[in-house]
């Protein structure tokens, strides 16, 4: 099977031990577009990724200009956990709470109140996630 990764050129910002903080810039879209300064749709921002460095090749320096790695199905995995799942439990959880006559409003209420123990749960599962959805340098 061939696995498919998504690159983004960065700087070392910080190295500790066996890992470095690097400074990646994330564009929209539409932020390579030839006529991007003219638009005020175009967005770009800075992003600190931390990457696991490898112990035989470890001569890295700050400042120093890198390429980091990730599977595309990890990008994937990322979306489904952060927005389509609970959009889903909210969903299911809307049409139960309705299905019990509850009122509507509390409905809304209680479904949307679920986000907190979702969210809470993956807060809780973050190193497990951080070693799933792992960076490193090219």
């Amino acid at each position: 099977m061939n696995t498919k990764f998504v690159t983004h050129p960065g700087f070392i910002k910080s190295i500790s031990n066996d890992k470095a903080e690097v400074s990646i810039i994330a564009k929209s879209g539409c932020a390579s577009c030839e006529i991007s300064g003219s638009c005020s749709v175009s967005d770009t921002t800075e992003k600190i990724v931390d990457v696991r460095l490898s112990g035989e090749n470890n001569n890295y320096e700050i400042g120093q200009a890198v390429t980091i790695k990730m599977k595309q199905s990890s990008g994937t995995w990322a979306i489904l956990f952060g927005y389509v799942f609970p959009f889903i439990l909210i969903l299911v959880a809307l049409i139960l709470f309705t299905s019990m006559e509850l009122d509507q409003g509390l409905a809304g209420l209680f479904s949307l109140s679920l986000l907190l123990p979702y969210y809470f749960v993956l807060y809780l599962l973050r190193n497990f996630f951080k070693k799933r959805f792992d960076h490193s340098l090219v």
